[in-house]
């Protein structure tokens, strides 16, 4: 079966310039759920790739994280009375960005891991971020990119738009608009789908 590659914090669930600490402060975006059970119905394999430098921070610990990420499957558990849901699987980078390690995106370390531990190839897969770093990581990895302007997308869009090799990138409001449009057409057309010209600087 396919793969979809998502990002988190900004694509999933709500993102704070404060990190995500808790499962408290975990909120789903609106269409989200709706979204990865759609694609998993759709036969779709669904994995997590997301940096949490908030353990190598302090800001909070694995049983945090992991408690994050039980609401996620939970809430697509629970989205289908008649059906279970569940993402495949979630990697996650630990390490500070001055760390230099392997998995930090847009190095391709999580992908890497990905494709050993359930030996497949991801070159061909849509990989959704909100995040010029996700981007970079799917072209790096032979992934199909897509953003989305929720969370850090809208800055990314004019990065994008700024970065000729970039800017044919797909963009969608969110993960249920990619979602949608993935679904009603045999394939999406990166070359359809561009960012829209916006202009300036990001200071």
């Amino acid at each position: 079966m396919p793969w979809i590659i998502l990002d988190r914090d900004g694509v999933i669930n709500y993102d704070s310039d404060d990190y995500i600490k808790s499962a408290e402060e975990w909120r789903a975006l609106p269409g989200s759920i709706e979204a990865i059970c759609a694609l998993k119905k759709a036969g779709y394999n669904v994995a997590v790739a997301t940096n949490q430098s908030g353990l190598a921070r302090g800001l909070f610990d694995l049983d945090d994280l992991e408690a994050m990420h039980s609401k996620l499957q939970r809430l697509l558990a629970e989205y289908d009375a008649n059906t279970v849901y569940a993402i495949d699987a979630i990697f996650y980078c630990p390490h500070l960005p001055e760390d230099d390690c392997a998995c930090r995106k847009p190095k391709t370390g999580l992908l890497d891991a990905l494709e050993k531990e359930f030996e497949v190839s991801l070159a061909g897969s849509w990989l959704v971020g909100d995040h010029v770093k996700d981007i970079e990581l799917a072209l790096a990895k032979q992934c199909k990119p897509a953003l989305v302007l929720t969370g850090k997308g809208k800055t990314c869009a004019k990065l994008l738009a700024e970065n000729p090799p970039l800017s044919n990138t797909p963009v969608f409001n969110d993960l249920l608009a990619f979602t949608t449009e993935l679904l009603t057409k045999d394939q999406l057309n990166t070359e359809t789908f561009t960012t829209a010209p916006l202009k300036g600087k990001i200071s």
